[in-house]
């Protein structure tokens, strides 16, 4: 890992770690690299910062740099769910009601999105 930052579990025993400018890995629970999302999807981050898994098993991705929280779900294209309203996102969680809670170090609080 190059510059880790943010870690989250994912279900089945593996987690997903975000490097400072640089990439956001899976790793299973073996602790083996599954795979870059980079790579997997062809996207590039600017700055990845907070992680967290869905309830469906989609990992969320907060970039400071670009002001942006994707989802990257395990088949299909990453979808960029927050584009707009973030000055630095950095930690994120998924609530299990379907919540999207952003911390932004820039405006000194936590940002909730449905």
């Amino acid at each position: 890992l190059q510059g880790p930052r943010y870690v989250c579990p994912v279900p089945g025993g593996g987690f997903v770690v975000s490097e400072e400018c640089g990439d956001v890995k899976v790793f299973m629970s073996s602790r083996k690299l599954l795979c870059s999302l980079s790579s997997k999807y062809g996207h590039q981050f600017g700055n990845p910062a907070g992680v967290c898994v869905d309830m469906d098993g989609s990992i969320l991705v907060a970039d400071e740099q670009r002001r942006t929280v994707h989802l990257f779900p395990e088949h299909g294209a990453p979808i960029c769910l927050v584009s707009t309203g973030l000055r630095r996102p950095t930690g994120m969680a998924c609530s299990s009601s379907g919540h999207l809670f952003v911390a932004d170090t820039v405006e000194n609080c936590v940002k909730v999105f449905k």
